[in-house]
């Protein structure tokens, strides 16, 4: 088991998880896309019990049966949760390791965006080799983000 820790953009919102597995699963569902303006979400499912909020996140009923915390200062989604349920989902790109995980199933296939799921032959471009985006973080913060 390892202990992990994530939280939103703006570091606000932080969390501790235990965590079992580096299994995770990408959700599909029109719920989860329109939650997030994207095609899917990357989640790690585990138990309430095993995530401690340092601060309390705000919540949205999302649907008559789940609820989904966020922060409401930056805008962050951070999960899912059915309310008749101990276990939850949290984001895997909230968590500070993203990379840990790996997707082991896919969740809502039936509003899949298959031209999304096979993206390596894609060019691939970094941010520095955009000008216009390091002059950009350059005037910001004096140096590309981390």
């Amino acid at each position: 088991m390892a202990e992990m820790t994530g939280g939103c953009q703006c570091g606000r919102v932080r969390f501790r998880a235990e965590i079992e597995s580096p299994e995770a699963y990408l959700c599909h569902c029109r719920m989860c896309q329109r939650a997030v303006g994207n095609v899917s979400i990357a989640f790690v499912n585990l138990p309430q019990a095993d995530v401690t909020w340092e601060l309390e996140p705000d919540w949205y009923e999302s649907s008559p049966i789940a609820k989904r915390p966020f922060c409401s200062k930056c805008g962050t989604p951070l999960g899912f949760r059915y309310n008749d349920s101990d276990k939850c989902d949290l984001h895997v790109g909230a968590f500070d390791d993203a990379g840990y995980f790996a997707p082991k199933f896919h969740f809502g296939v039936e509003t899949m965006h298959e031209a999304w799921l096979d993206t390596k032959d894609l060019p691939r471009y970094r941010i520095e080799d955009n000008p216009a985006t390091v002059e950009r973080w350059m005037k910001a913060i004096g140096k590309l983000p981390d």
